[in-house]
């Protein structure tokens, strides 16, 4: 059953984006944190010269309630600070007001129970108030600007150094006290703070890299329907005029109406031709247009991208062929899994050439098997078309590899001997 879990477990992980992949892993490091001060209070407050002081066992089990109090709160504390900081709902005052509470009973009561040991007597005295301070401060340093911040770190640590001085502390325990609660409580808010503030601009990066690839379409489609209204607008215009002329003509009994109608035909037909002409090269894939296009699109997706050869000497249905093998490639590698990395090669030979593209960051419950799939069942009908092959799936290691093969004419028979051209 352990097995199983662990397996899930990973899977699970492998299965997330590289944003979702920081994005946990950040949450769980504050979470550690504040839990990890929340144990080290609670062992030291039930140590044996606490327990052995005289101390009320009401005090003991308050202070260590209080601490697993603030520690249950500044786990919700910490995760709605976060969101708010990357742009979520406000965090409600009724929470931070409970977690400032729980945080001052805590301090008291470590406070009361140094005061019964001693603070020369009582264990890691400036481990104990510096770890009554981590749980609040972790989500207020997110909640509040810098300065505010700052000044309540201050506060905090002049209040604490108080009680140890009321508790009957020395100079010495005092400024121990001080320089240490101010020392860590500082480290926790940096790290804390820069943090938050790497997850924040890897957010708006991924969110920038959406909007590139959305106007990246969007772009696409105003081109098309550009060309579009190039080649039919003067067209329709030229229609329409010599259909009102030839209408004018036919209502004056004028035998020319039927030339301007056999015009309008032609233009028609001509302007269907044009349509087919923009529609073709539209759907029929240029090679060189197809590999800058996916080593575009895919870099604006975060992902790196090389690609080596043009096939500029390609027959046309070659190039055709091998520019939607590429085409499909690239709309694997950014459906599938969270690749990093992708090669395009173009391997060219004197009996064929071989485009190979490989990517990384390929998931067992993403990768797309050989023959499923319509895109790669279509992409297999257009090389059929040219004598050609398609192999693709998953070799291991998170790898994916689709390799598209077309053979080449030979040049024996294509070239003419001097006998035939005689």
């Amino acid at each position: 059953m352990r097995a199983v879990w662990i397996r899930a477990q990973v899977l699970s992980w492998k299965r997330r984006s590289g944003f979702d992949k920081i994005d946990l892993y950040t949450r769980g490091t504050l979470h550690s944190v504040v839990w990890m001060t929340i144990l080290s209070q609670v062992l030291l407050a039930v140590t044996r010269p606490v327990r052995d002081s005289g101390a009320p066992v009401v005090l003991i089990a308050g202070t260590v309630l209080a601490a697993v109090g603030q520690g249950l709160c500044g786990r919700i504390l910490v995760a709605r600070a976060l969101d708010n900081y990357l742009g979520g709902p406000p965090v409600g005052r009724r929470l931070i007001v409970t977690g400032a509470v729980l945080f001052l009973a805590n301090a008291s009561g470590v406070l009361a129970l140094c005061s019964y040991t001693g603070v020369e007597r009582f264990p890691e005295l400036q481990l104990a108030l510096g770890a009554v301070t981590v749980p609040f401060m972790t989500s207020f340093v997110l909640l509040m600007p810098v300065w505010t911040a700052a000044l309540l770190q201050a506060a905090t640590v002049a209040g604490i150094s108080s009680g140890v001085a009321s508790a009957g502390g020395n100079d010495s325990s005092v400024l121990s006290t001080l320089l240490g609660v101010a020392f860590g409580s500082a480290l926790v808010s940096v790290t804390v703070r820069l943090s938050a503030w790497s997850l924040d601009v890897m957010s708006k990066l991924r969110d920038a890299q959406e909007v590139e690839t959305r106007l990246a379409v969007a772009e696409e489609r105003l081109r098309f329907g550009r060309d579009m209204h190039d080649v039919l607008g003067r067209n329709l215009a030229v229609i329409a005029l010599k259909s009102e002329l030839a209408v004018e003509l036919a209502q004056r009994g004028k035998p020319t109406a039927l030339d301007q109608m056999i015009e309008v035909q032609r233009i028609a037909r001509a302007s269907q031709q044009e349509v087919r002409d923009v529609v073709r090269g539209y759907r029929e894939a240029d090679l060189g247009t197809e590999l800058l296009g996916a080593q575009g699109v895919l870099r604006a997706a975060g992902i790196e991208c090389a690609v080596q050869g043009d096939g500029g000497e390609l027959p046309a249905p070659v190039q055709s062929a091998l520019g939607w093998a590429v085409r499909e490639a690239a709309t694997n590698v950014l459906r599938h899994g969270d690749p990093r990395r992708c090669d395009i090669r173009l391997e060219t030979s004197r009996d064929g050439v071989r485009l190979v593209v490989e990517n990384d960051g390929v998931t067992p419950d993403k990768a797309v098997v050989t023959g499923g799939g319509s895109g790669l069942h279509g992409l297999r009908e257009r090389l059929a078309a040219v004598g050609g092959s398609l192999e693709a799936g998953p070799t291991g290691e998170g790898l994916f590899h689709l390799t598209a093969a077309v053979p080449l004419p030979s040049p024996r028979n294509t070239a003419h001997s001097p006998l035939e051209e005689r």
